[in-house]
């Protein structure tokens, strides 16, 4: 069965849950992605950027030292953090980038909270003369400002956001404002697998990249499938990314990991699987933290990117199909994390991303040395080194 539906659907999530006002721009959106797909001039560009801008393909990089620290199972990383600007983000942002001219638009607008998306936003429309507003919460911008910079370095306004609980959430609320403001001159380049439909699928086509190769990496390293793979889960486009291609080898285990913050128990978390329930955010429905009101509740993470209410639909669909089987992990164990890769194996993960290290350093030792287990190295941690620094009370 093909997914999504022709509404937008993976079975009873997702769909288009919108203002009147935004139907049209979604539906042009999807009728020009849709479009792109069959074009093979498209298709070319596409990959030319990847290769020429982005530096695709990725390596799949043996972590030896990192295996042998924990004994068992071989663990692989996939180098996301090695693509233009630092993460995974800029292989949706090129995509949407091109559909952007294909529509005739010359204004881009984006949310961002690491600062990853808005980075790779800012580079695509700097690469392709495209005007640039980014909408970040000032919560965020603390945290990751020195991606603030980068954003304004390439040209893009960043434009601060102060409601609410300033962060991912607040950003895409003002995004939105703006782009059924500006429908006709402005495309919305959302930074993950939520919103309305096309969104989750589109972006999770552009991303499938990884996965892509990641198996055909994998086969030629170990000549078998992994065993398991594992990213962190914010929105969820690095792990759908990953996991995508690999859904129909039943074989291969699928684990994504969301921030635990303080604890489950604490309440101050972004574990939308451990403790939300199934509502309606940002014109998609999914699996979401909410109070009995249906109001959405504050979230917590020490990553700015995994510190959102929702999570994507695809993800929902599979984690009721139990084909991917969803955990967490606490700040501090990201902390330990991030501490661990960077002396292990010379590679800052970031923030984010040391949330799926930090499962693999319980999962790995429980296996047997034949197993291999893949993670998405999502992005780099060189925007995290001060935030990390301040929580430790040292300088960076």
């Amino acid at each position: 069965m093909k997914l999504p539906d022709q509404k937008g659907r993976f079975g009873l999530y997702g769909g288009r849950y919108v203002p009147e006002t935004l139907m049209p721009a979604l539906a042009e959106l999807e009728k020009t992605y849709l479009s792109a797909q069959r074009d093979a001039k498209f298709k070319k560009s596409l990959l030319g950027y990847f290769k020429d801008f982005s530096g695709r393909p990725t390596p799949l990089y043996f972590a030896e030292r990192l295996t042998k620290k924990l004994g068992g199972a071989r663990i692989y990383l996939k180098r996301e953090d090695l693509c233009h600007t630092g993460a995974h983000k800029i292989n949706n942002t090129i995509g949407q980038g091109l559909l952007t001219q294909r529509m005739g638009k010359k204004r881009v607008i984006a949310e961002t909270g690491a600062g990853q998306h808005g980075v790779a936003t800012a580079a695509v429309a700097a690469a392709l003369g495209l005007d640039c507003e980014i909408y970040m919460g000032t919560e965020d911008m603390e945290r990751q400002a020195l991606n603030v910079y980068r954003m304004r370095l390439m040209g893009a306004k960043v434009t601060p956001v102060d409601a609410g609980s300033r962060t991912l959430k607040d950003a895409i609320n003002e995004a939105l404002r703006d782009w059924t403001t500006n429908v006709r001159t402005t495309h919305y380049i959302l930074g993950s697998v939520l919103g309305p439909h096309p969104y989750p699928m589109m972006i999770r086509d552009f991303q499938s990249v990884i996965g892509r190769e990641a198996r055909r990496q994998i086969l030629k390293a170990a000549r078998r499938l992994p065993d398991y793979l594992i990213a962190c889960v914010g929105g969820g486009s690095n792990a759908i990314g990953l996991f995508h291609p690999f859904i129909g080898d039943s074989r291969v285990k699928m684990i994504g990991v969301e921030a635990g913050g303080l604890g489950i128990q604490s309440g101050k978390h972004a574990a939308r699987f451990a403790d939300g329930s199934v509502g309606v955010l940002h014109g998609t429905m999914t699996y979401l933290l909410q109070d009995e009101d249906g109001q959405i509740r504050l979230t917590h993470s020490v990553s700015a990117g995994l510190d959102y209410a929702a999570v994507g639909p695809e993800h929902s669909y599979y984690r009721d199909l139990k084909r991917v089987e969803y955990t967490s992990a606490t700040d501090e164990e990201a902390l330990d994390a991030f501490d661990l890769l960077s002396r292990e194996e010379g590679i800052m993960p970031a923030l984010e991303t040391a949330h799926a290290i930090a499962y693999v350093t319980k999962l790995a030792p429980r296996l047997k040395r034949s197993e291999i287990v893949v993670v998405n190295l999502s992005g780099r941690g060189d925007k995290d080194i001060q935030h990390v620094a301040k929580i430790r009370g040292t300088k960076a």
